[in-house]
């Protein structure tokens, strides 16, 4: 049994992750500003954006997923430094600071894992990406630092995902016509599930990747290395 630390559980994959976590019999804890509503979790109600501390948390860390996103799509000279700013607090730094309040704890951990999230749109350069590309840029350049620096008693890796139906991407998949065109831009001929990215999050908090760190996992029906 482990005590496991989700940001942001309530919706989508996150909320996954948590549902799959308990089911599997470890202590989980969820951190958001809406409860995760998820029967054995316990709920910490936080902002990622504030500077208060997270508590209360386990005196011991085995793991910690940091999931809040944004997805911001504009041309590059409509993006505002507020929303830049945005950007970066929601996806880097909200996963820089609690990742710290959470060290001593992940410390006293046999062998902790630590999972962020970046994007395919820092490997594959896409339009209208440059604000989400340059703040999850930043997550995988804080990845494989840590993982060095943290080794050999923390693992920290990033998982890269395509797009993904989860209510933060409703709004790019909200017809059929964008549905069918997501479907095409991939190489496996589908966008990507919950599931999909939910069970590779697992899979990094598990001891069956325990010879696995400094890592940016493609989870993208193959779109950041295949060309069909």
């Amino acid at each position: 049994m482990k005590n496991i630390l989700v940001i942001g559980a309530s919706s989508g994959i996150g909320k996954y992750v948590a549902e799959s976590l308990v089911k599997s019999g470890n202590n989980v804890y969820a951190a958001q500003r809406r409860s995760a509503e998820i029967p054995g979790v316990k709920n910490i109600p936080y902002d990622v954006t504030s500077q208060t501390p997270i508590s209360p948390l386990p005196d011991v860390l085995d793991g910690l997923v940091y999931c809040p996103g944004t997805i911001n799509l504009k041309p590059f000279n409509r993006i505002s430094d507020t929303e830049l700013r945005e950007e970066f607090e929601i996806n880097f730094f909200g996963a820089f600071r609690i990742l710290q309040a959470c060290l001593p704890a992940l410390k006293k951990s046999a062998q902790a894992s630590v999972v962020f999230f970046s994007t395919v749109a820092v490997q594959t350069g896409m339009p209208f990406h440059a604000g989400i590309a340059s703040a999850k840029g930043a997550i995988e350049g804080l990845t494989r630092s840590l993982a060095a620096e943290l080794a050999p008693s923390i693992r920290v890796n990033a998982i890269a995902p395509s797009l993904t139906d989860t209510p933060l991407a409703n709004k790019l998949l909200n017809t059929d016509a964008k549905q069918e065109s997501a479907r095409q831009r991939h190489p496996l001929k589908r966008y990507g599930s919950t599931e999909d990215v939910g069970n590779a999050v697992l899979w990094l908090l598990s001891d069956q990747s325990s010879w696995v760190t400094g890592q940016i996992l493609h989870i993208d029906g193959g779109m950041s290395s295949l060309k069909v």
